[in-house]
């Protein structure tokens, strides 16, 4: 049984169609997420539901009683209250302090305007899961919380026996939490049973048969035109039917192509020095946030910095970046090194600037693999028409601005990528292609960032903050450090076990680690096939390209250059393709 159903919504905002005769229900005790790129309307379904924006057309009809919670992106609150007197307003005092601790909030007694903006999203999510309610709906949970209070969060959700109706960019959080998916795509809702997993593989399904449909529509659509071309009279009833169907086929729509960010590599050479840290140190009044750190960061390494709210990693990126110093230690950069720093919060924009005077402050045009490319050609691959790029900063929704604001960092053509937090307020699709783009950069990438699968996809080395302000190194990505943690764990349950059998204990066995791949090799490993195969291709091309210039040295000469490049690449592929293939084999027979 639904508790609410929207019936034909349309919503327009300027001339842009927001939602096109758009209809979904949602049942007891569901947990829905919302997926779209930003800009298709997540945030603005949320709020007709609250009643805060209202359709043009079409209605949202409640069941009766229903009690709705909502947890937007800005949450506004009360002047000249502590946390705690906002808190019990909804519940009772030992609850609140309870939520409040698990969400990293600890001083109950600090005003509420004081409180940074992350505290204040913690805060408001706290109050709201203390009340008793059919639905909540949550825009972007996950932003502000470590990974600690995620999978507490996960578990809760999960668990909660109202229905959740949620909008998030963490795939991991989407896979545990939810049971079906709507997505928004050019105006329409669709929806999907499962995870965000099997919402990936029912997507592909629906966009194969819309093309398959569409295939057939022009296919029929040419025969009926062959036949109106010879002189049909629309004399019987069959002529005037197969006439109105060619109408219709004529009307039929074709399935909109999704529109994905292009971003080609960008970047400076790098010489031999890159970013050397030693022995660095910092603190803040009484509480060390880094201690003694010494890392020497290798040529196009990928590093991802995890760990909890506040222990400093924020702060270890800006000294990497310069922008603070280390109370003690230092910092070298190699003569060649060029950072392009991409900070938690968007820098002040000037709100009447056209979008693409923003990117010109930069450059006029950046070098790419493809020649130079103009600012005006870069925005449209990052989804802004030429409408939205000599339109105001002011018109655009937050993630458009940070969208933008990523564009800046890449047009500096840096050689360093240093991330914080960079998948907050993105949407998943250019999150995804962020991801692309970031395994093709050749450079550096440091990234703080509490997505886990984002980690997973991008880094092969992490730098965990554990106590008293250090950190400690782990290979792969984050599901390999969780692995690595859990290993720990067990080692550290037999060793008490052991200290317990030679006291006359239980009996028990030392487990053998098991061999397996990590994360990122098993990615690879699935790859690596296709990989070479295409290298492969590309060399024949070229082999037939050189044939045909055999008298043109010059562009004999550079066709020789970029074959001779390819070849060095299949040669690593291949020697990594025999390493890859030998463990796999020891994986098996373990």
């Amino acid at each position: 049984m639904n508790i609410l159903n929207i019936e034909h919504i349309s919503k327009i905002f300027g001339e842009k169609v927001v939602f096109d005769d758009a209809s979904f229900g949602i049942g007891e005790g569901e947990k829905i997420g919302i997926v779209g790129i930003n800009g298709t309307g997540k945030t603005s379904l949320l709020k007709m539901i609250v009643g805060e924006e209202e359709p043009d057309e079409g209605q949202i009809t409640k069941q009766n009683g229903l009690k709705i919670a909502y947890l937007s992106q800005n949450p506004i609150f009360p002047e000249k209250k502590t946390v705690l007197e906002y808190m019990v307003e909804h519940g009772e005092e030992s609850e609140a302090k309870k939520l409040l601790n698990k969400l990293g909030i600890t001083d109950h007694y600090e005003m509420m305007d004081v409180l940074s903006g992350g505290q204040k999203k913690r805060v408001a999510l706290a109050r709201m899961l203390m009340g008793s309610f059919d639905l909540l709906m949550l825009d972007e949970p996950t932003n502000h919380l470590d990974d600690r209070m995620i999978s507490w969060l996960e578990d809760y959700l999960r668990s909660y026996k109202g229905a959740v109706l949620l909008v998030t960019h963490d795939r991991y959080f989407l896979d545990k939490v939810t049971s079906k998916i709507l997505e928004i795509d050019h105006g329409k809702l669709y929806t999907y049973e499962g995870n965000y997993s099997q919402f990936l593989e029912r997507k592909a399904e629906r966009e194969e048969m819309a093309v398959a449909s569409e295939r057939k529509r022009q296919s029929v659509l040419r025969m009926e035109l062959e036949w109106a071309k010879r002189g049909c009279r629309a004399r019987s009833t069959k002529q005037k039917a197969r006439l109105e169907r060619l109408e219709a086929l004529k009307q039929g729509k074709s399935p909109v192509a999704e529109q994905s960010i292009a971003m080609d590599s960008v970047e400076t050479r790098m010489g031999k020095k890159t970013i050397e840290l030693h022995h660095v140190n910092k603190s803040y009044g009484e509480k060390r946030i880094i201690n003694d750190f010494s890392y020497i960061v290798l040529r196009n390494q990928r590093v991802g910095i995890i760990g909890p709210n506040g222990c400093g990693k924020s702060t270890l990126l800006k000294i990497i970046a310069g922008q603070i110093p280390p109370d003690s230690g230092s910092v070298e950069m190699g003569e060649t090194i060029k950072i392009g720093y991409f900070s938690q919060e968007v820098p002040d924009m000037n709100s009447n600037q056209r979008v693409i005077d923003y990117i010109k402050d930069v450059a006029e045009y950046i070098p790419t693999k493809e020649g130079k490319v103009s600012a005006s050609q870069m925005l449209e691959r990052f989804l802004f028409t030429p409408q939205m790029q000599y339109a105001p900063i002011e018109k655009l929704s937050g993630g458009e601005k940070k969208r933008l604001y990523l564009l800046k960092v890449i047009f500096t053509a840096p050689n360093v990528l240093l991330f914080d937090e960079i998948s907050n307020d993105l949407d998943i699709p250019t999150i995804t292609i962020l991801e692309d783009y970031i395994n093709s950069f050749q450079g550096i990438v440091i990234v703080v960032s509490h997505d886990r699968y984002f980690l997973d996809n991008v880094v092969d080395r992490i730098f965990s903050f554990e106590e008293e302000g250090k950190l400690r190194q782990y290979e792969g990505g984050y599901t390999d450090y969780l692995e690595k943690r859990s290993e720990e764990e067990c080692k550290k349950e037999d060793t008490s076990k052991g200290k317990e059998k030679s006291s006359g204990g239980k009996d028990w066995k030392k487990r053998t680690p098991k061999l397996k791949f990590s994360f990122q090799e098993k990615r690879e490993f699935e790859s690596i096939d296709d990989d070479i195969a295409k290298l492969e291709e590309k060399i024949e091309k070229l082999d037939h390209e050189m044939m045909e210039n055999a008298t043109n040295s010059a562009k004999l000469s550079e066709l020789l250059k970029e074959k001779n490049e390819l070849e060095n690449a299949l040669d690593e592929k291949m020697e990594r393709w025999v390493y890859l293939n030998d463990l796999a084999e020891k994986i098996e027979n373990s």
